[in-house]
């Protein structure tokens, strides 16, 4: 139900997913808003696993057909954010009647929402406060979410053939046509503030066609309900002896961008004192791995992971391209310090006291700090507690709420 007479503090939020990662920060945020005295809507494309969420004042855009329309149409040009239009029209005119203050945007791709018309929009209401949260690069490249790994620049003047694949990648290369597009349609905002959830993205969007607005960090935020330690063992479960020394990986979609091959190297190098537990990996990868290892597949019960990141001695992230992984505050908020690469927005996790940072694809400063490290527990849980979701999301309301004042 559309109420159009409330615009005191009225707020929308739009998204790919109601659910998941950006999905929860969505809803996580819009509940804090919510309990200051804000009015909330929520939004994202209309699909099967969307509905199964039932959500508070939550808007679903267009339908499942408009938006497999919209796929095909993406897939058959190459051109995203085209399709959707009639019921992008109609989407935002249920966000006019309610008269927002803000519209906070998170993943905008995903075939669901007319872009030209969405920003079109945006810049006929100045009176209108638009947060924008880049959660990956695509805002300011031609079709990739990620570019370190392929070593490219070109998203710094223009993107052409892209040797990214599929995200989305249509039968067509669109990618030059898709760069100029974004950079005509996403450029000339008089009223939008960008958020980035590490420094190192904001300082990638400062050099993008991006940075005529403004940035600010705001770090992505855990549960530390949930998250923290207290709870039993695991090593009698899987039979580890209580005298060795694990070493844990978490992901839920492990490869070479993860680090796999880090740990399968380690498993041949490191002495019996050692235990590797890797939980995120499939039935089909399983079979690979040495039988030194011990893999526990994917899991949705946050208590059963606490338990696992709290038996931990090390947490190991050898991510070779990442924007700020909540898995390192997990470990760090379960008393677990972090060894991760020099990579992305990984290394903003932890501090001096709380982990240790190694050059890229480095093995041996791996291994020589899984020998020396020496941190204490209530270090590492006391920096994973500065990074409870409720703080986060009370920083996003302070952004509102101060960028209303200076609008006057």
């Amino acid at each position: 139900m559309i109420d159009s007479n409330y615009s005191n503090k009225c707020m929308w939020q739009i998204n790919s997913y109601n659910f998941a990662s950006t999905g929860n920060i969505m809803i996580g945020i819009s509940e804090v808003a919510r309990a200051r005295g804000w009015k909330v809507y929520t939004s994202c494309p209309a699909a099967r696993t969307m509905y199964q969420h039932k959500l508070k004042d939550h808007i679903y855009i267009g339908s499942i057909l408009s938006r497999s329309i919209h796929r095909l149409i993406s897939n058959y040009t190459g051109i995203h954010g085209i399709g959707s239009y009639f019921a992008t029209k109609r989407f935002l005119s249920k966000v006019e009647r309610t008269k927002p203050k803000v519209i906070h945007l998170h993943n905008l791709h995903g075939s669901y929402i007319h872009l030209p018309l969405l920003f079109r929009f945006i810049k006929s209401h100045p009176d209108i406060q638009v947060v924008w949260t880049l959660h990956d690069c695509w805002a300011f490249t031609g079709n990739c979410p990620h570019f370190i790994m392929l070593d490219c620049e070109q998203w710094k003047t223009q993107c052409r053939q892209c040797a990214y694949e599929g995200y989305p990648k249509g039968r067509i290369d669109q990618t030059s046509k898709m760069y100029k597009f974004k950079k005509r349609w996403f450029t000339g905002c008089r009223n939008l503030t960008i958020v980035t959830p590490s420094k190192w993205l904001a300082n990638l969007t400062k050099q993008s066609f991006l940075s005529e607005y403004p940035v600010t960090v705001i770090y992505n935020g855990i549960n530390t309900e949930i998250f923290s330690p207290g709870y039993p063992d695991i090593r009698n479960k899987y039979g580890i002896e209580m005298s060795k020394f694990i070493i844990l990986g978490v992901s839920f979609s492990w490869g070479y961008r993860k680090g796999l091959d880090v740990f399968l190297k380690l498993a041949s190098l490191l002495p019996n004192e050692f235990q590797i537990i890797l939980v995120g990996i499939s039935e089909e990868q399983k079979s690979d791995l040495p039988g030194n290892m011990i893999t526990i597949p994917k899991t949705n019960n946050l208590e059963e992971l606490a338990a696992i990141y709290s038996s931990a001695d090390v947490f190991l992230n050898p991510t070779r391209e990442d924007n700020f992984p909540t898995v390192n505050l997990e470990a760090l908020a379960c008393g677990v310090p972090v060894l991760t690469f020099d990579t992305g927005g990984s290394p903003e996790a932890i501090n001096q006291n709380t982990g240790m940072i190694v050059n890229e694809n480095n093995l041996s400063e791996v291994l020589q700090s899984l020998k020396t490290h020496n941190f204490k527990k209530s270090d590492c849980i006391t920096r994973g507690r500065e990074f409870a979701a409720e703080k986060k999301y009370l920083e996003y309301i302070n952004l509102y709420n101060d960028l209303l004042r200076e609008k006057g």
